[in-house]
C-alpha cells in the first residue's frame, strides 16, 4: 500500500467521523484508516451526526451518499451534507458513493463537499483522498486562527512599548532572569506595584521567546467587569446570552500559538480560577454556551500587585493555580528603590513625547532634575511618564523647569466623615446626613441614596435612627414619613 508523503506508517494524526450504513465497509475502513487517524468515530445512522459534531470538532467527515437500501439518487447524502455545513460552515466533508456516479459526485462538490471516493475499495485512493482532506482541514483552521488574530491586532493601537535599559542592580537581576526564562515554555508571574512596568516586562518576555513571531494577547482583569470575565477569557457561542449575536473567540483562543498576558490575575473569581487551571492542565477550553472543547496552545504570563500569599491563606486564590502560573517569578522594584534610573527614564520619555507631539526634545534644568530625584513616586514609572508628557505639552521653553512638576497639587486622599472605614458606621452617617439635607422627605432621601423607600425604612430601623420634628418651643416629637423640617439622630 502506498504511504502518503507527509505520513509515516503508524503515525496517528487528525480526527475522522465515518457515516455509512454498511457494517462491512465500516469494519474495513476502521482497519485501513485506524493507523492514520488519532480519533476515528463511526455511525451507521445519519441522525446521530448532529449530536456527534456538536460534541467534537472532526477534521474530516466521510459521508455516504445513500443510506436507504435500493436508493441510488444521492439525495440523502446531499441532505446530510447541507445539515453538516449549516452547523459547521468550515467542515471538510468527503462523500462516498458505491456507484461511481460522476454526476451525483459533482452535485455534492457543488453543495460544498471537499472530495469524493468510490466504494470500489482502492486503498491508495481512499487514503490519499482522506490525507488530502486532512491537510485542507488544517489549512482552513490555521487561516481562521490567523484571521481572528489579525482582527485582534487590528483593534489594538500601537502602544510603542520599549524596554529601558536600567542602571540599577536590582533591575539587572530582573533582566537576567527574563533573558533566561523567556526562551522556555515556563509560565511566568510578574509581581510589582502599580506602574512599575509589568506589561512592558511581559512584552519583553514574549519578544525574547520562541513564540515571538506569533501573537501577544493582553487582558487586564482589573479593568474588566466581573460579569464579563468568563466571556472575555473563554469566548462564547451565538445565543449563549441575550446579546450574543455571533460566535466570538475569547482571549485564550486568540492567543493560541503565542503568549497570553493576564494582568491583575488576583482579581480572577474563584470559579474561573478553577477553569483556568483546567486550561493549563488540559490545553483546551469550552466557550460560554458551547459543548465542544477547543484545543489551545498558549504560554501564560501573569501579573499582580496583590499579596498572593495572603490571598491563598484567605482561600481567595487557589494554591494549586498559583504554583502553575508561578514556575518563574519576576519581582519588579518600585521606582523609589532605583533612583539611579529616574533621570534616564525622564530623558527616555522626553524623547518619546517630543516625537509624538512633534516638538524639539527639551532638556531638564538642574532644579527640575533635583525635584524629580527628590520625589517619592508613589505611582512609579507610570507617574513619571505622565509627568514628563504633561511637561512636554505645557512647557514653552526648550528647557523644562521645576515649576512644570506640581507634585504637591495632587488630589489628597479623602478620609471618611466618621473617622472610621467601617462600612456600617459610614452608611448610618450617610443616611442621617441625607435625612437632614432633605428635611426628612423619605421619597427624596431614598432617591438620592439610590435605594427604594422600603430599603430606607429597613436601614433606619437597623441603625436605630430616630427622626425628630422641630417646633418653635424647642420640644421634639418623632416625625412621621415625609414630614419636615426634621433632624435625624442616633437611637
Amino acid at each position: 500500500m502506498h504511504k502518503p508523503d507527509n505520513q509515516k506508517s503508524g503515525t496517528k494524526s487528525g480526527s475522522l467521523l465515518v457515516a455509512d450504513d454498511n457494517p462491512d465497509l465500516l469494519a474495513g475502513l476502521k482497519f485501513l484508516l485506524g493507523p492514520w487517524f488519532g480519533v476515528m468515530d463511526q455511525v451507521s445512522n445519519p441522525n446521530l451526526i448532529p449530536s456527534r459534531i456538536r460534541k467534537f470538532q472532526y477534521d474530516v467527515i466521510l459521508l455516504d451518499m445513500n443510506f436507504t437500501a435500493s436508493v441510488t439518487t444521492g439525495n440523502e447524502g446531499i441532505y446530510w451534507l447541507r445539515e453538516i455545513l449549516a452547523m459547521e460552515p468550515e467542515a471538510v466533508v468527503v462523500m462516498i458513493t458505491a456507484y461511481g456516479d460522476i454526476e451525483v459526485a459533482v452535485n455534492a462538490i457543488k453543495e460544498g463537499a471537499t472530495d469524493f471516493i468510490s466504494k470500489s475499495w482502492d486503498e491508495d485512493k481512499i487514503l490519499s483522498t482522506l490525507m488530502g482532506a486532512l491537510r485542507t482541514s488544517r489549512s482552513k483552521k490555521e487561516i481562521n486562527r490567523l484571521k481572528k488574530q489579525q482582527q485582534h491586532l487590528s483593534g489594538q493601537q500601537d502602544q510603542g512599548y520599549t524596554v529601558f535599559r536600567s542602571r540599577a542592580a536590582s533591575m539587572e537581576r530582573v533582566m537576567k532572569c527574563i533573558e533566561k526564562a523567556a526562551p522556555t515554555e515556563a509560565n511566568i508571574l510578574v509581581l510589582g506595584e502599580n506602574g512599575t512596568g509589568k506589561e512592558v516586562v511581559a512584552r519583553e518576555i514574549h519578544r525574547l521567546s520562541q513564540r515571538k513571531q506569533s501573537i501577544f494577547v493582553h487582558l487586564d482583569l482589573g479593568s474588566v467587569s466581573e460579569s464579563l470575565f468568563e466571556s472575555e477569557l473563554f469566548g462564547y457561542k451565538k445565543g449563549a446570552f441575550t446579546d450574543a449575536r455571533e460566535d466570538r473567540s475569547g482571549r485564550i483562543e486568540l492567543a493560541s500559538g503565542g503568549s497570553l498576558f493576564l494582568d491583575e490575575i488576583g482579581n480572577l473569581p474563584t470559579h474561573l480560577q478553577t477553569r483556568l487551571l483546567s486550561v493549563i492542565q488540559n490545553h483546551e477550553i469550552t466557550p460560554l454556551g458551547g459543548v465542544r472543547p477547543v484545543q489551545v496552545d498558549v504560554r501564560l504570563i501573569s501579573a499582580t500587585n496583590r499579596p498572593m500569599a495572603e490571598m491563598i491563606a484567605e482561600n481567595s486564590f487557589r494554591e494549586d493555580l498559583f504554583y502553575r502560573i508561578n514556575t518563574i517569578q519576576v519581582e519588579l522594584p518600585p521606582l523609589r528603590e532605583r533612583k539611579e534610573d529616574i533621570l534616564g527614564l525622564a530623558c527616555h520619555f522626553l524623547e518619546k513625547f517630543a516625537s509624538r507631539y512633534r516638538t524639539g526634545v527639551p532638556g531638564l534644568s538642574e532644579k527640575a532634575a533635583e525635584k524629580l530625584l527628590g520625589h517619592h513616586w508613589p505611582g512609579n514609572i507610570r507617574e513619571l511618564m505622565h509627568s514628563i508628557e504633561k511637561a512636554v505639552i505645557m512647557s514653552e521653553d526648550n528647557i523644562i523647569g521645576p515649576e512644570e512638576f506640581n507634585f504637591g497639587d495632587r488630589i489628597k486622599k479623602t478620609h471618611p466623615p466618621t473617622g472610621s472605614y467601617n462600612i456600617s458606621e459610614n452608611e448610618k452617617h450617610l443616611i442621617m446626613a441625607a435625612l437632614d439635607a432633605f428635611s426628612g422627605n423619605m421619597s427624596r432621601t431614598a432617591r438620592e441614596l439610590g435605594i427604594n423607600r422600603s430599603t430606607l425604612y429597613e436601614k433606619i430601623k437597623k441603625y436605630e435612627i430616630r427622626i425628630f420634628q422641630h417646633d418653635d418651643s424647642g420640644s421634639g416629637d418623632p416625625a412621621g414619613p415625609d414630614t419636615g423640617p426634621v433632624r435625624a439622630r442616633p437611637g
